[in-house]
This record gives structure tokens, C-alpha cells and sequence, in this order.
């Protein structure tokens, strides 16, 4: 298993906003056993399930190594995991203005089912709504 700190280090280098996660929150959130962790070298998806509901918490992948299917993979990874653990649903937030993450999860089948005005802080002060998206499993 990668170690937090590794993915903290890739987490910073995909996102600024939401803000990226810090090693300590990384691996405060994987000691949960209802958190599981799938990764390629370049590329992470950390998710979890909770009764019958899966919530993808975050996917990170490499700028450099983007749109190469890396996250196209992780997702479908993350769908078959969840159903394994016994969920039915999977939910997600993206940042409204994430254009390729919308059209990724559109593309597997997730649809909008509520709006966070305002949700998500950027670094110059500004923010960003964020989408609520599900599917059926």
C-alpha cells in the first residue's frame, strides 16, 4: 500500500481546489474500515461504504498523466468494490468548474442530484459551487 505521504504528494499536485489533503488526513481517513484505497502508479481513488450507501471521496490523478484512463479505470474499480462491500448507491461531490471530472463521472452514469452554492474555497478567496452526483449500483 502507498504511503500517505506519497499520496498526499500526488493529491497536492491534482487539486488546489477543494484544497488538497494533508498525509495525516490521508491516513487518518484509511484507518477507517470503511475506507479502501485502490491506486496505480500515477493515480489514486480513496472511497468507502457505509451500509448500503458508497461515497467516492476523492480521485487523484498526475496532470501529466491525465487523459490517458487512468481515472476511467479507478472509477470502474471503485463501482465494483462497492457493490463487493454491499452498497447500492454511490454519491459523490465534484467542483462545479471541474469540467473533465464531470464529464468522467457523467459518462459513468452518475447524475446531478443537488447543488452546494459557494462550496468550495480557492486559494485567491474566490469559491466554487460544488455538484452532488449518484447512480444506482
Amino acid at each position: 500500500m502507498p504511503r500517505a505521504e506519497d499520496l498526499a504528494r500526488l493529491h497536492a499536485a491534482s487539486f488546489t481546489t477543494p484544497r488538497p489533503w494533508s498525509a495525516a488526513e490521508i491516513a487518518a481517513l484509511l484507518d477507517s474500515p470503511h475506507v479502501f484505497l485502490l491506486a496505480e502508479e500515477e493515480a489514486f481513488l480513496m472511497g468507502r461504504v457505509i451500509a448500503d450507501e458508497a461515497e467516492l471521496l476523492t480521485l487523484a490523478v498526475d496532470p501529466p498523466a491525465r487523459r490517458r484512463g487512468l481515472g476511467r479505470a479507478l472509477l470502474a474499480q471503485f463501482l465494483d468494490e462497492a457493490r463487493k462491500r454491499g452498497a447500492t448507491r454511490a454519491f459523490l461531490e465534484v467542483a462545479a468548474d471541474n469540467g473533465p471530472a464531470c464529464a468522467l463521472y457523467q459518462a459513468a452514469g452518475f447524475a446531478q442530484d443537488g447543488r452546494r452554492r459557494d462550496y468550495y474555497h480557492r486559494p485567491d478567496g474566490g469559491t466554487v459551487d460544488a455538484l452532488l452526483l449518484s447512480r444506482a449500483l
